[in-house]
C-alpha cells in the first residue's frame, strides 16, 4: 500500500519509532538514522538488569527497516542527513524540538530547503507552550499527565505503572493516520506540512469519553471497585478453576433474567432488589455476591456455555501465554513472523491492520546498528570516498 513512500525516521523509544514500523510494514522504505551511540532501546534488556538473548521489543517497532548511522552533531552529518531528505516525503523525528532547532532541523528550516516534505514531529508534550521541550516517556506524558492513570485506578488504591510501550504505541498509530492524511493532502496541494503528534494528546483522546463528562459538566465520577459498579452487571467474575471472565450487558431487564436463567440461578430475577435497573444499581454489591456465587460453582467451560447461551457480550481476562496461544488472535492476523537473522523466524505482534490479497509478512528483519549506511548514502550521491571522508570525520558509521 505504502510502496513508493521513502520516510526518513531520526527517532528513539518507541511511539515515533512505532509509526515508522507500521509503515514499513505496509510498504514504505523507512530509513532509520541513529547517533553513533545507537537508539537506547537497542539496549532494553541491559536497561531492566535481564540477561536474554535477543531484543523482541526493539525488533518489533524496527522490523523492516534500513539503519543508517550518522553524527548530526557534526556539519558533515548534519549535511548526510538533508541530503537524504531531498529526496524524502516524510521526516519522522521525536527528537525535542529545541534541539531540533538549534541543529537547523526545525520545520521552518527543512520546509525552506524542500517544500514537498511532510515534517512529523512526536512529542511528550506538543510543540507549543511553556512545557513544549520537556521530556516525556508514556508513563508520565500519556498515562499519567493525561489522566488515564487516575481514571484506571480504583478509587482508594494506589496508581499502579503502564505496561512498557501501551501509550506509545497509541500514539504510534495516531501518528501514522496524520502522516498519510497529509500524504494525500500533498496530492492534491504539492506542498507539504507540519504534522505534531504528542503522547499527552493521545492519552486525552484516549479517555476522551470521560472528559467529554468533565468538560461538559464540571465533574466525573471515579473508578469504583468490582462491588461498587454503577452497572454492576458489567463486571468481571471468577469462575470455578480461578479464571476470571468479563460481562457486559446490552439490554437491560432482558439480559439479567437470562443470564440468572443460563447459570442456574432463575430465582434471582424474581428477587425484588433486582428487579429493575435502578434496583439492581442500589444493590450492587449483594448482586455481585450472587453472581460470584453463581459463577464460582461452575467450570469456565460452563460458565462459556450459559454467557453464549444468552449472546452476552464475554470475555476471558486472558495472560500473555493465552493470548499468544489464542487461535482466534491467530486467525485474526494479531501475529506475524520476523527473520531471526540465523535463517530462522520468531512470532512478534502483527501491525493492527490488515489489507487482504496483500498479507505480506514484514519484509526484513530490525537492521543491526548501522546496517545500511554505505547503501543509503550511496543511493543519495556520495561516492565511496566521500563515505570514507564521514567515516574519517566521525560523521558516519556502520555496524561493528
Amino acid at each position: 500500500m505504502l510502496e513508493g513512500l521513502k520516510v526518513i525516521e531520526l527517532a528513539t523509544y518507541i511511539a515515533a519509532p512505532g509509526a515508522g514500523g507500521v509503515m514499513a510494514d505496509w510498504g514504505a522504505d523507512v530509513v532509520k538514522v541513529e547517533s553513533p551511540e545507537g537508539d537506547p532501546i537497542r539496549a532494553f534488556h541491559e536497561n531492566v538488569g535481564a540477561e536474554l538473548e535477543g531484543n523482541p521489543v526493539f525488533d518489533m517497532d524496527n522490523r523492516g527497516k534500513r539503519a543508517v548511522v550518522l553524527d548530526i552533531r557534526k556539519p558533515e552529518g548534519r549535511e548526510a542527513l538533508l541530503r537524504l531528505l531531498k529526496g524524502a516525503d516524510v521526516f519522522l523525528t521525536n527528537t525535542r524540538p529545541g534541539a531540533l532547532k538549534r541543529a537547523r532541523l526545525d520545520w521552518d528550516s527543512l520546509h525552506a530547503e524542500n517544500p514537498r516534505l511532510i515534517y512529523c514531529s512526536v512529542t511528550g508534550y506538543g510543540l507549543s507552550g511553556p512545557e513544549a521541550d520537556r521530556p516525556g516517556f508514556d508513563v508520565a506524558a500519556y498515562w499519567s499527565r493525561a489522566g488515564v492513570a487516575h481514571l484506571t485506578t480504583v478509587k482508594g488504591e494506589e496508581p499502579f505503572p503502564i505496561r512498557t510501550g501501551m501509550g506509545d504505541h497509541v500514539t504510534s498509530l495516531a501518528t501514522v493516520s496524520a502522516v498519510l492524511a497529509a500524504v494525500i493532502e500533498r496530492g492534491r496541494t504539492g506542498e507539504g506540512r507540519l504534522v505534531e503528534t504528542s503522547l499527552i494528546r493521545s492519552g486525552v483522546y484516549s479517555v476522551a469519553s470521560d472528559l467529554a463528562i468533565q468538560l461538559r459538566y464540571g465533574r466525573l465520577a471515579s473508578t469504583r471497585p468490582r462491588k461498587g459498579a454503577i452497572n454492576p452487571l458489567s463486571n468481571f467474575f471468577r469462575t470455578a478453576e480461578g479464571r476470571w471472565l468479563t460481562i457486559l450487558t446490552r439490554r437491560g431487564g432482558k439480559d439479567w433474567t437470562e443470564l440468572v436463567r443460563e447459570l442456574g440461578r432463575p430465582e434471582l430475577a424474581d428477587d425484588p432488589r433486582f428487579a429493575t435497573a435502578r434496583s439492581r444499581r442500589q444493590n450492587g454489591e449483594a448482586l455481585v455476591e450472587a453472581l460470584d456465587a453463581a459463577f464460582g460453582a461452575l467450570p469456565f467451560a460452563e460458565a462459556a456455555r450459559a454467557l453464549d447461551a444468552c449472546d452476552f457480550v464475554w470475555a476471558p481476562v486472558q495472560t500473555g501465554a493465552e493470548v499468544a496461544a489464542d487461535p482466534q488472535a491467530e486467525a485474526a492476523g494479531c501475529f506475524t513472523t520476523i527473520p531471526d537473522g540465523k535463517g530462522g523466524v520468531f512470532r512478534t505482534p502483527a501491525s493492527p491492520a490488515r489489507f487482504h490479497g496483500a498479507d505480506d509478512p514484514p519484509r526484513g528483519a530490525a537492521p543491526t546498528l548501522g546496517q545500511h549506511t554505505d547503501a543509503v548514502l550511496a543511493e543519495a550521491g556520495y561516492s565511496t570516498a566521500e563515505v570514507a571522508a564521514l567515516r574519517a570525520a566521525g560523521a558516519a558509521g556502520a555496524a561493528a
